[in-house]
């Protein structure tokens, strides 16, 4: 367990423990631990100011930021229930997760790349019978803060959101923040909704405290060290793996809005980052960036990944090349509060590579065939989880929780698995992901891995195309290395050498990049739509 119940007590904790420390590093804005502390209290207090109970839900609908943190943790202390916003929505989609939480306020960012987040959610909700509401076909939503100088009719700025907290006392904040427990909801995280529509996970304060105390622990976070997030701060990589567990140890937070390579590379060296959490893609990236060079990023000590294909090159590198100490991989998902597995510093590279894992203390991972019987080592079965991780429930639909969670707790998580002697877990896809090939399971992830394993192959995602004979083959869209003269009819020449014939991909097609989501994760939605364009 550990030692603060709520996410309030955690930030009085880091204020009064880690008072001179840097907390937040944000371009031009610096920010002590003492500091953000106050911040926070402030922005609690204009919470409780604009009305905001015990309960309600606050949603933030912006890149990483220190206003982002700020709001945030403000509005949890105050007692309300986050809900982070994509970066990647649209109006219509960001309206419809503000009328599925039935949000009462809103901070959204200005413009963000080129596009006015306050615009795309007026056109996409500002009509409706509630007049007397920011975006009146919202009739739940009460306010709207925006994060800049001006802001337009019946909205406000962040300035003007925080001085009318100025009249709330510090002891009727820290009185509301008491009143919380462990069991009091935290947040509602929305799914990716790469298989459908998103759905709201519901986490409590002990939950996500308990869990990112550990990892925290097992990463080996320390005091001091130096966190560029990449990840979102609306994903639980971003803000909990993020955010939360820099809270517990004293690191200093170096929010990053747009994940890219290059950005990351100035980011690590003008401020001597020593943590880089990210997905694998960003690493290669990183390593494989023709200016890496002409970096100094010799403070890196600790890099946490996670994703179903991590070549074992990628850890290699990382250590070789970097100077890295600690690469460790993870696995987790939304429903699971975001942590399931994660391996240990001192595991061999080629099970930090090829595994996710263990499970972490607290919780039991098993690997089931379809009636939930548990299968035994080595053999592929849908991961299920059982123990603290475990959400709530889907906010606002029991049905879809039935249906995740089991009477007796296990979280089907419709993730592909295979465990080892060790308890180790290999994620080998999506249940829905998989095909098959002429009677032949085959499994998009490990046919990434292997391709992977391709000197000239940076990136690969493989689905599943129709085939006249064999009901359904491989297709491969492959990212190739700079400069590399690879050709798609090589590279199958390849595969029919390293893989069993039912895996080979038929036809691979070249990309310059894989589109992904604001999580990292490929969409293959996208790639299945590519198939009438190959």
């Amino acid at each position: 367990m550990s030692e603060w119940e709520t996410i309030p007590e955690l930030v009085r904790s880091a204020a009064e423990r880690y008072a001179d420390t840097q907390a937040v590093a944000d371009g031009r804005t610096r920010i002590g631990y003492a500091e953000l502390g106050a911040r926070v209290e402030r922005a609690a207090a204009a919470c409780l100011a604009s009305g905001v109970r015990t309960g309600d839900r606050v949603a933030v609908w912006a890149p990483n930021s220190a206003e982002w943190i700020v709001a945030a943790l403000g509005a949890v202390c105050a007692g309300a229930v986050l809900v982070p916003l994509n970066t990647r929505f649209k109006g219509a989609e960001a309206a419809d997760v503000l009328r599925r939480s039935r949000a009462r306020l809103l901070f959204v960012t200005g413009t963000f790349l080129g596009t006015s987040y306050v615009a795309a959610l007026r056109r996409a909700a500002g009509t409706g019978p509630a007049a007397d509401r920011p975006l009146p076909a919202l009739p739940d939503l009460e306010q709207v803060i925006v994060f800049a100088p001006d802001a337009p009719p019946s909205f406000r700025t962040w300035k003007d959101f925080l001085a009318a907290g100025e009249c709330v006392p510090a002891a009727e904040v820290r009185a509301r923040g008491g009143h919380l427990t462990g069991t009091t909801p935290s947040d509602i995280i929305y799914t990716s909704g790469t298989t459908g529509r998103p759905k709201g996970v519901v986490t409590t304060h002990g939950q996500t405290l308990r869990a990112y105390d550990i990892w925290a622990d097992l990463a080996g976070l320390r005091h001091g060290d130096r966190y560029l997030i990449v990840n979102p701060f609306f994903h639980t990589f971003g803000y909990k793996a993020g955010v939360i567990a820099c809270l517990t140890r004293g690191a200093t937070i170096i929010p990053q809005p747009v994940s890219g390579a290059e950005t990351a590379l100035a980011n690590i060296a003008t401020e001597a980052v020593t943590v880089l959490p990210g997905p694998p893609a960003l690493h290669q990236q990183l390593l494989d960036h023709p200016a890496r060079h002409a970096h100094d990023l010799s403070t890196l000590r600790l890099v946490v990944t996670g994703a179903s294909v991590v070549p074992l090159s990628l850890v290699e590198r990382l250590r070789t090349e970097l100077g890295v100490a600690t690469v460790l991989t993870a696995y987790g998902l939304s429903e699971a509060s975001g942590l399931v597995t994660m391996c240990r510093r001192g595991d061999d590279p080629a099970v930090i590579a090829a595994t996710s894992g263990r499970a972490i203390p607290g919780t039991e991972v098993r690997v089931a065939d379809t009636d939930g019987t548990p299968l035994p080592p080595g053999v592929p079965g849908e991961v299920l989880v059982r123990g603290f991780t475990v959400m709530r429930g889907y906010d606002g639909d029991p049905r879809a929780t039935a249906e995740a969670v089991t009477p007796d707790g296990w979280l089907r998580t419709g993730d592909v698995g295979v465990l080892d002697p060790s308890g180790n877990l290999r994620i080998t896809d999506r249940l829905k992901d998989m095909f098959v090939v002429g009677g032949f399971n085959a499994y998009p992830a490990e046919i990434e891995r292997l391709l992977l394993t391709h000197p000239d192959v940076t990136e690969a995602a493989v689905i599943g195309v129709p085939d006249p004979r064999l009901g359904e083959v491989a297709r491969a869209y492959v990212v190739p290395r700079p400069g590399s003269r690879l050709t798609p009819d090589a590279l199958i020449t390849w595969s029919r050498r390293e893989m069993a014939n039912y895996k080979v991909p038929r036809t691979v097609r070249f990309l310059r990049s894989l589109p992904r989501n604001a999580s990292g994760k490929v969409l293959k939605g996208d790639l299945r739509n590519l198939r009438a364009h190959p």
